[in-house]
């Protein structure tokens, strides 16, 4: 598992959620230890598309957070203070071009694609998704 001195680690979408609203127990502990070491230093990643998600499921009802999304956002930045990664054309056209996968979720090709182009670790429960890091395409860890 990285240490904040390791390589960065991006937080699935579900894993940035259950960080900030508390539900730890979710995580391995190492899992926990390694999100707070890589807050304490430089290496705690975001994508951008994260909270595009995050803010779209609150608003379909789907899920729902302690706080109005906005201040749930604004209190993740300044809590976490992760490096928030936009979607950048190498990363988009990544998301297309992701060898032998089929996985459907393009939020989930989006993350994929930003942990192999940004060199990243993933930290994810997504099956798929550590299935398809197991094959060697990206780097996860299973949280």
């Amino acid at each position: 598992m990285p240490s904040k001195t390791d390589t960065p680690l991006l937080l699935d979408t579900h894993c940035l959620v259950w960080f900030v609203e508390g539900i730890e127990g979710m995580f391995s502990a190492r899992s926990r230890e390694s999100i707070r070491a890589a807050t304490r230093g430089t290496g705690l990643c975001v994508s951008v598309m994260s909270f595009w998600e995050v803010a779209l499921l609150v608003t379909k009802g789907r899920l729902r957070l302690s706080l109005p999304i906005d201040d749930w956002i604004a209190l993740t930045l300044e809590r976490l203070a992760p490096l928030v990664l936009d979607v950048t054309l190498p990363i988009a056209l990544e998301s297309t071009r992701l060898p032998n996968l089929a996985h459907a979720d393009p939020i989930d090709r989006m993350l994929l694609a930003t942990a192999r182009v940004s060199d990243l670790i993933l930290l994810t429960k997504d099956r798929v998704m550590l299935d398809y890091g197991c094959k060697g395409y990206v780097r996860t860890v299973d949280a």
